[in-house]
């Protein structure tokens, strides 16, 4: 994300935040608290109304019982309006934890919304579900309102802005993350194009020419033990090769010990 210089006016704003939740910190408010200061943040960093834009009547059935949201956020006012974005709301005083977002995941999926901010005005961390099943849920962006530097903030805030929200970015920040998820990366290093212009630099700078199985092999030395196992299920091609002759080579399997299944798609002829 690109930085860019505040403004007079947004930096008061941000300062002005972060001494609102500061002192909730310092009385260890209780949630109450922190939520007025939270709806201020709202209106005054993101743009939005706090009676007309963030609901705190929408109710859901929770193990039987009947439980209202802390936020839903929502561009129309109207009782049936989409929620754009779950906030779960903890005071202050609590640090973030893997069940404040359980419970936040399942009034999200209960509503269909694919959005949920969890935050306790210090700690924001907004997270993308993707329905299947099971559904899965993914962090996208977090940002600390008394450590990050105010241009940073400025950027994460923007994110989740009346403004953002309306024009449907969301949507694009989720797409954009797909993209360069670990899987979709290897995908990308090791794709025919990749790999036959990875083979052509080295034939150019170093005068060897490298079998595409050994380039796959030797990116697969460079990652870690994680990144490892994402490469097992990409999906590898290696660019057949013909020979001179025109006539087409049998596919070239891949050596005992060689990172992943392959599949011989393309053609390319070897370089001299």
């Amino acid at each position: 994300m690109p930085r860019k210089t505040l403004n007079k006016e947004r930096r008061q704003a941000i300062k002005e935040a972060r001494k609102m939740i500061l002192e909730v910190v310092k009385m260890d408010g209780n949630e109450a608290e922190t939520r007025r200061r939270v709806e201020r943040i709202f209106e005054s960093l993101m743009g939005y109304k706090a009676f007309k834009h963030l609901s705190r009547e929408r109710a859901i059935r929770a193990s039987g019982v009947r439980e209202h949201v802390d936020f839903a956020i929502q561009l129309d006012p109207s009782p049936d309006a989409k929620i754009e974005i779950i906030v779960e709301l903890k005071r202050a005083g609590i640090n973030l934890a893997p069940k404040h977002l359980k419970q936040a995941t399942s009034y999200a999926i209960d509503y269909g919304c694919e959005w949920i901010l969890l935050t306790n005005g210090k700690e924001w961390r907004l997270y993308h579900i993707e329905f299947g099943q099971p559904p899965k849920t993914r962090l996208l962006e977090q940002w600390d309102l008394l450590n990050d530097e105010p241009v940073e903030l400025d950027q994460k805030f923007e994110l989740i802005s009346y403004r953002n929200v309306k024009k449907g970015n969301l949507q694009a920040l989720w797409e954009r993350a797909k993209v360069l998820r670990p899987t979709s990366l290897l995908g990308a290093i090791v794709s025919e194009d990749s790999l036959r212009l990875l083979r052509r630099v080295f034939k150019k700078t170093e005068g060897v020419n490298v079998a595409y199985e050994d380039i796959v092999e030797a990116l697969a030395k460079l990652l870690n033990e994680s990144s490892a196992k994402d490469l097992e299920n990409v999906r590898i091609c290696i660019p057949q090769r013909k020979k001179r002759t025109r006539k087409e080579s049998a596919d070239k399997p891949m050596s005992a010990g060689s990172p992943p299944v392959v599949d011989a798609l393309a053609n390319d002829e070897d370089e001299p």
